[in-house]
């Protein structure tokens, strides 16, 4: 309990959370990586936070609490400079970025595709010698 409270998760660190899943009797740990994308309620009994990570081309955000007895550790991987608390933002971002690969997609099969000539090989000259 007392490394969580001094663990530092802020909004920008992309974390790999182990969180032990039970499965009949066995028990076993799973990884979630992903981005920190809020912070909540601090270092008190009901501080939350807010991982996102891309599965599969779909966002997945999953809202962990600090101190569950389910998760086994939290491992900070990579710590970003952000100017925000929250980064909801991101997911618009993911959306906007998303529609617009989806859109250059949509173009290239939309052109008709142009049949490719390959030239004749053109004669060689003979050299001339002096």
């Amino acid at each position: 309990m007392d490394a969580r409270k001094k663990l530092d998760i802020r909004a920008g660190d992309t974390i790999k959370v182990w969180q032990k899943i039970k499965e009949k009797d066995k028990t076993r740990l799973q990884a979630f990586e992903g981005l920190v994308l809020a912070r909540k309620h601090g270092n008190e009994m009901g501080g939350t936070f807010t991982v996102r990570r891309i599965a599969s081309g779909v966002g997945v955000e999953r809202i962990f609490p600090v101190f569950s007895p389910l998760i086994d550790k939290i491992d900070i991987l990579k710590r970003s400079k952000v100017r925000q608390s929250k980064l909801y933002h991101i997911r618009r971002k993911a959306a906007k970025d998303i529609s617009r690969e989806m859109r250059n997609i949509r173009k290239m099969k939309d052109e008709p595709e142009v049949a490719k000539e390959t030239p004749a090989p053109e004669a060689k000259k003979p050299t001339e010698t002096k």
